[in-house]
């Protein structure tokens, strides 16, 4: 479903905490959040990039691509965590297949694969506005309580 900005209640926490305040790298990254699917455990976010992403050649770094590969699969990692639950990447493999380009709108959905008890595997993908495939990923993040005083909460 399309995110409703005016009602932040009706997310699981980690979408209520982005909607609050997003994170500097979200904000370097041009990170727009679009649907979240909470029951398909599907996430779709744009990418408004820009020329602080390129490298030396003109195209989007791969290090950004990968950056924004790792932000889409944590929203959706996080779609059915509770307040207090992190899911922090254990592994994460990005095959690049075109190169991104600078001022151009870059979109990425997630999608939860698998979900265990302490474990889930997800994958997502990147297009550009086009539709063409510039990177796929596939993740495993981990389940796990926040340690200590959370300097992310509220």
């Amino acid at each position: 479903m399309p995110i409703d900005r005016d009602h932040p209640e009706k997310y699981p926490p980690n979408i209520q905490a982005m909607l609050k305040r997003r994170a500097e790298a979200a904000v370097v990254l041009g990170q727009d959040i679009l649907d979240v699917d909470v029951e398909n455990g599907v996430v779709r976010v744009g990418y408004d990039t820009t020329q602080t992403l390129a490298n030396r050649f003109g195209a989007i770094h791969g290090g950004m691509t990968a950056a924004m590969m790792d932000d889409v699969i944590a929203l959706a990692a996080g779609l059915t965590i509770e307040w207090g639950q992190i899911t922090p990447t254990l592994e994460m493999k990005v095959n690049y297949l075109a190169q991104g380009k600078p001022g151009t709108r870059l979109i990425a959905e997630a999608r939860t694969i698998r979900r265990g008890g302490t474990v889930i595997f997800l994958e997502a993908d990147l297009k550009d506005e086009a539709g063409k495939l510039i990177a796929t990923a596939s993740s495993t993040v981990m389940i796990t309580q926040v340690s200590g005083p959370s300097r992310h909460q509220g």
